[in-house]
């Protein structure tokens, strides 16, 4: 059996993906078991392609760098592999890479598509009576996965976006008109960051005043008797809508021209700005729309210490789980508590994790379908809990370079 391991990041960015793979490396590091830690440059592709870099030779302080820069270090892909039963090639050709660099364990990081890939592997692996271990380190901002209390990177976003929204309460509030600020967030099946807008509230702002999630049909003509209500009670209204929502039907909001990525999911843009049109026309006050869109998947200067902290805790436990014989898993987080928050890290079997979605609980969404409730909020603030110490050159924000990506 090899001692050697291979890591990959797929799927889209998050702000704690790289405290993940810090954790990941500073296990094998320390590791009695294994030698050498490749990384595979842009996912499961990297490893077809046989395009790796060594990571077992990074120092600490690079390594603690690594851990507050988001995005992903080593690239990623949207790459399905087939089913075996049908195309077993790239099977061949993966374990064949496997075999060639000694290959003893595989920690693929990333969301629901990319336990799909781990899922497959595994099935694979126990095909052939391989003895290379699989594991699953999750991520995504969604928040979306089964089994895990939450998912690395989505404490991060909630806490980018919650702050984004008081940020702009604060400049909507500067104006003596009535107003209307629509505010896109992604989800396009869970509607878990949109509702930790809902953070953003204090004492004096009640703002986002509606939210909308994917798990509730969303109606048009409701909408705009739920605003006008609103803008009876306040100057200025601010709305925070998953750009998932669609009507009872199933038809997304402004999605007409919507396309399928290649794992049939609705690339979604547009929700917002079809609403901003809808209050022009049928209330005529200030309206805009704003879709947050990229900047709440890496922003790693507002990143959650929880979060990173999780997310170490979940690389470097997969090494141990792969170390004691486990495969064909997914690290997990288990709520204990809430106040004081604690939990503890396992594992599952990612099988039984694949290809499902999270959502929010209908039971956390208010019977109007236009806000949540205080046992969604009970979830998500500890999430966002904690400032991570920035690195900083010039007065911007400085994260850990990336030549191998830029060409």
């Amino acid at each position: 059996m090899g001692k050697n391991c291979i890591v990959a990041q797929s799927g889209g960015p998050t702000a704690a993906i790289n405290a993940s793979l810090a954790g990941v490396i500073s296990a094998v590091k320390a590791s009695e078991n294994y030698d050498k830690l490749y990384g595979a440059i842009h996912g499961i592709q990297g490893v077809l392609r046989k395009n790796f870099m060594e990571l077992s030779v990074l120092d600490e302080d690079f390594i603690e760098r690594l851990s507050a820069t988001p995005a992903m270090y080593l690239g990623s892909c949207r790459f399905k592999l087939p089913d075996y039963k049908e195309d077993e090639q790239p099977y061949k050709d993966i374990f064949g890479v496997f075999e060639e660099y000694d290959i003893s364990a595989f920690f693929y990081i990333g969301g629901n598509d990319s336990m799909d890939t781990v899922a497959k592997l595994s099935a694979y692996a126990k095909k052939i009576g391989s003895n290379v271990k699989i594991a699953g380190i999750p991520k995504t901002i969604d928040n979306d996965l089964l089994v895990t209390d939450h998912t690395p990177g989505f404490g991060s976003a909630a806490k980018y976006i919650a702050s984004s929204i008081r940020e702009i309460a604060y400049d909507t509030y500067i104006y003596d008109v009535k107003s209307v600020t629509i505010v896109e967030i992604m989800g396009r099946d869970a509607g878990w960051l949109t509702a930790s807008a809902a953070l953003s509230r204090n004492e004096f702002s009640m703002a986002p005043h509606l939210i909308y999630l994917p798990e509730v049909s969303f109606d048009k003509e409701q909408f705009i008797v739920d605003l006008k209500r609103e803008l009876e009670k306040h100057k200025n209204i601010i709305v925070a809508v998953s750009e998932g929502i669609h009507d009872k039907d199933g038809n997304y909001i402004a999605a007409s021209t919507a396309k399928e990525d290649k794992f049939g999911h609705a690339q979604l843009s547009g929700a917002g700005k079809a609403l901003e049109y809808l209050v022009k026309e049928e209330i005529g006050v200030k309206v805009r729309s704003v879709e947050i869109n990229v900047l709440q998947r890496a922003a790693g200067h507002m990143a959650s210490k929880t979060d990173l902290e999780e997310s170490i805790n979940l690389g470097s436990s997969a090494v141990s789980y792969t170390e004691a014989g486990e495969t064909g898993f997914m690290t997990v987080i288990r709520r204990l508590s809430d106040e004081p928050y604690t939990y503890e890290i396992g594992y599952a079997d990612v099988s039984k994790i694949a290809n499902e979605a999270k959502s929010v609980p209908v039971s956390w969404i208010n019977e109007a379908g236009n806000d949540i409730t205080g046992e969604l909020i009970k979830y998500v603030r500890p999430l966002v809990e904690g400032e991570v110490d920035g690195y900083y050159k010039d007065g911007i924000v400085e994260y850990v370079p990336i030549p191998h990506l830029v060409k």
